[in-house]
């Protein structure tokens, strides 16, 4: 269960690492509270998570997480630039989420 809450962590990364964009440098009422709030649900869920995982694995699965969630969003969101290089970059983010994933005991 600390893998999913880990994940779900992951995702509220990601919409907070958007919702940022959206904010207008905290200038905007709701995209501001929406991004607050998946900041600290992202948090909450990272420290439950964290109760049964080391903290060696849980932070950097939630950073990479958030890291490609906010990459393939920043993409078909926002029109970033897609080419070889960035894929393959994030590939080696998922490559080592999951190494992470099974060398971990929990």
């Amino acid at each position: 269960m600390a893998w999913v809450t880990l994940v779900i962590a992951g995702l509220f990364e990601v919409g907070w690492a958007i919702g940022l964009k959206y904010t207008e440098g905290f200038s905007r009422f709701w995209p501001s509270f929406w991004t607050v709030l998946s900041m600290i649900i992202s948090l909450w869920l990272l420290g439950i998570a964290m109760r049964t995982l080391p903290v060696g694995t849980a932070y950097p699965v939630w950073v990479g997480v958030g890291a490609v969630g906010t990459v393939i969003l920043g993409i078909t969101l926002l029109g970033e630039p897609v080419n070889t290089v960035r894929l393959f970059s994030v590939l080696l983010i998922i490559i080592g989420i999951a190494g992470l994933k099974m060398s971990s005991l929990s």
